[in-house]
């Protein structure tokens, strides 16, 4: 019984990106978005076969409890209003999205003041696995876990060329225990989320210290009682970067414990009739990505 879950804003920026701005509605409007996320989406369930599909969702791309942790969290990402940066033709394509997969009865799901990686990784320890978490975000590599089958299908290369990420994969990939990964994006840190790690020490120099410690008050901890396993020039950072690192985990790690909503996961059967989604399909020139979706549906 295989759940997807969808990181949404993930994959309609990438959609974005990677297809054409040429594809636009019969009145002009760009639609190259919304006809990516959903023919990626056809493709994932024509490739994994999942039972149960969840679309998530931002409550909050920037919860307030990470910010009054750490003020600058994302920061970096805002622009003069206050706001998130986003292309100016993605915006009025999301709302669409949202309506045309309540169409098709996908579930969508956000919680206020949550991330959509909060949300992921509480389903991710609620659900039963398989679990397949779809995603071009490393941070949610930390939720993969062999024995209970939650892997993360990673968009970074693309779809045609995704990678499926176990706990070799990231050891392979970062030369670290694969269930330490974490440990290492806490001291490696994160500039596309405005999170410094422990400045001095980069990514190689994170994942030898990941190799020998399994949490970051135990590499504090060796770090003050001058601890032979870390070079002085790795103690004398980490002890320079104290304060952060004590507030690092609960930012980085995502929150297991979101207020989920209790839905049917179950794919979606099909509706009595098809009206509404080809009148989306109509309206929004969305042509063959809505024929994909159902069929991928076996609608």
């Amino acid at each position: 019984m295989t759940l997807m879950l969808l990181d949404s804003a993930s994959l309609w920026y990438r959609a974005y990106f990677g297809m054409p701005d040429t594809l636009l509605s019969p009145t002009g409007e760009p639609v190259n978005a919304i006809r990516g996320y959903l023919d990626m989406t056809a493709r994932l369930i024509n490739l994994y076969k999942p039972n149960r599909l969840v679309a998530c969702i931002e409550g909050d791309w920037r919860p307030s409890w990470r910010v009054e942790l750490f003020p600058e969290y994302k920061a970096n990402r805002l622009d003069v209003e206050g706001e998130e940066e986003e292309p100016d033709t993605l915006g009025p394509q999301i709302p669409i999205l949202l309506d045309l997969l309540e169409a098709f009865g996908i579930p969508l799901v956000g919680v206020d003041d949550y991330e959509a990686d909060d949300v992921m990784a509480s389903f991710a320890v609620r659900e039963k696995g398989p679990i397949k978490i779809v995603t071009g975000d490393r941070d949610l590599f930390q939720l993969v876990d062999d024995k209970r089958k939650v892997n993360v299908v990673y968009l970074a290369k693309g779809i045609t060329n995704h990678d499926h990420v176990d706990i070799k994969w990231i050891a392979d990939k970062y030369d670290i225990p694969g269930e330490r990964y974490a440990l290492f994006a806490m001291i490696r840190g994160d500039a596309s989320d405005g999170l410094p790690g422990i400045r001095g020490i980069g990514e190689k120099g994170a994942a030898v210290i990941a190799k020998q410690f399994t949490t970051l008050a135990e590499v504090m901890k060796a770090a003050a009682a001058d601890d032979e396993r870390l070079t002085p020039n790795a103690r004398k950072k980490l002890l320079e970067s104290s304060a952060y690192a004590k507030i690092a985990p609960k930012l980085v790690f995502c929150a297991l414990d979101v207020p989920l909503p209790n839905l049917d996961l179950s794919m979606p059967k099909r509706p009595k009739n098809l009206d509404e989604i080809y009148q989306y399909q109509k309206d929004y020139g969305l042509g063959a990505s809505v024929d994909r979706l159902i069929a991928a549906l076996a609608w």
